[in-house]
Order: structure tokens, then sequence, then C-alpha cells
């Protein structure tokens, strides 16, 4: 079975700056990941309570070797609310990375059969606790550290029904087209990776209103962000970056290609 990308999902991806398909992974599959996050989140705050510790913005970041684990915001809080890279805290993490349901559909967007990893991030969206991310770009972010920074798309694996309630992702439609944005400039330390509200049309926000188990595609150039979670529901998501193969990861410096089927 092939999953490549038809003629029109790669001219909608081509314009629009994203594609969605809906309930990739079985429910099975999705409980599985559930529990593989869990635990890999289970293990990041173990791994924090040895890491070096540091703030921006009042919000507390821990870096333990080349993993970093973000804490929600509130004062005191112990909640996890990312983990960059992750794949190496659960085996199934990383066997996901090779899944062709996700490395075909890449594959077609970079324009080589040979693909590796750039990044990996688990968002973690807890009941009325999880923040949510100002509009922003990836790009911005990683153009220091890659000289190929039009060639690292994102997929998000969507691991619980996602909706405006509980804090879904949200893009702006062609925002891509005009490559890297300028930042915000409002004196803060994290402000210069957000998107300055006046380079992109916010009337064009699209909400992935999609169900556990769907695969949201978008461009490293794509603004995106999301709001936060004031549900009862969880809202998790993985986030996983490619790039052409061979070249090192962003946080490592270790190169792990995808493996494909002989």
């Amino acid at each position: 079975m092939s999953f490549h990308l038809t003629g029109s999902e790669h001219r909608d991806y081509r314009s629009d700056g994203f594609l969605v398909r809906r309930r990739v992974f079985s429910p099975g599959e999705v409980d599985e990941l559930r529990g593989a996050v869990e635990g890999a989140a289970d293990l990041a705050l173990e791994l924090s309570r040895d890491g070096d510790t540091y703030w921006l913005d009042n919000k507390r970041f821990v870096d333990r070797d080349h993993v970093t684990i973000q804490f929600e915001h509130s004062p005191g809080s112990n909640t996890i609310r990312v983990i960059e890279p992750v794949h190496e805290l659960h085996t199934r993490l990383d066997a996901l990375i090779d899944d062709p349901r996700i490395v075909e559909p890449m594959t077609d967007i970079i324009g080589s059969e040979g693909i590796a990893v750039w990044t990996n991030k688990l968002n973690l969206k807890r009941a009325r606790e999880g923040s949510g991310f100002g509009w922003h770009q990836d790009s911005p972010y990683w153009i220091h550290d890659s000289g190929h920074v039009d060639l690292l798309p994102n997929v998000m694996i969507v691991l619980d029904d996602a909706d405006v309630e509980n804090g879904c992702f949200r893009v702006i439609r062609g925002s891509h087209l005009r490559g890297c944005l300028p930042g915000t400039n409002d004196g803060t330390q994290l402000g210069g990776f957000f998107t300055d509200p006046g380079s992109f049309d916010a009337t064009q926000a699209v909400a992935m209103n999609v169900p556990a188990g769907s695969l949201v595609f978008f461009d490293p150039h794509t603004v995106h962000g999301s709001g936060p979670n004031t549900s009862e529901a969880m809202r998790r998501a993985l986030v996983l970056t490619y790039q052409p193969a061979d070249f090192p990861m962003l946080k490592s410096g270790r190169v792990r290609n995808v493996s494909t089927p002989a």
C-alpha cells in the first residue's frame, strides 16, 4: 500500500503550507502511542531532577544533556509542557520515525528518497493546565543551525481528539509563501521567536479540529500556534521534523537516517 501524496495533496500543501490526513493511526495504535509518551514524560521528569535549570521570561527550562524539558508557566509547576527531542526516551517513539505512513509523504515534500531526523518534540497540554503557544514560525529558530531550512517539514501526530476548547493546533494558511518573517520586538527574552503580528493575515487562521490518530503536515515557514487547554480533556501531540539524509540532528549532532523497507 502506498502512502505517498496524491497530486492534489501536494498542490494543496505547496499553496496552503499544510496538509491534513485524518485517522491515519487506529485507536489501538493511538493508545499505544499515548502509553509511550506518558512513559517518556515520566522519564523526562526524573531526568530533569539532575539537569541544568534556567529561566527565560520567568518560564522554567531544564537541559539534561541534549534534551530540553519545558515546564508549565504557573509558579512552582512541575507539569511538563514540552520535551525536545523525545524519541530517545522510548523505543516506540524512535520506531515511529520510520513509519511509512509518515516517511512516504515526507519524502515527497522534501523531494528526496533518503531522509533523516532534524528534531522532534512532545507537546503535553494537560486538562485545565496546558498553556498556549503564540503565533510563530519554526524557520527563524532553525536558520542559524541549518543550511537547508526550507527542507525541514513537520508532521504532527494528534494523540487526542483536538478542538478549540483543549487548545488545538492552528495555522495561518499561505503564510509560508513569504519565508522567514520578522519576530516581535517587545523587550522580552523570547519575544523574537514569536512572529510580528503585522507580517501575516490572522484572518487566514485555520483550527485543526481533528480526531486522534490524524496527521498534520506543515511547512517550516508556516505561522502556527495554539490556545490554552480550558477543557477537562488532554491534548497531547508529537511533532516530528525531517530533513535530507545524512545531516545531523539539531540538538545532539548525531545522524539519524530513516530506515526504509528493503
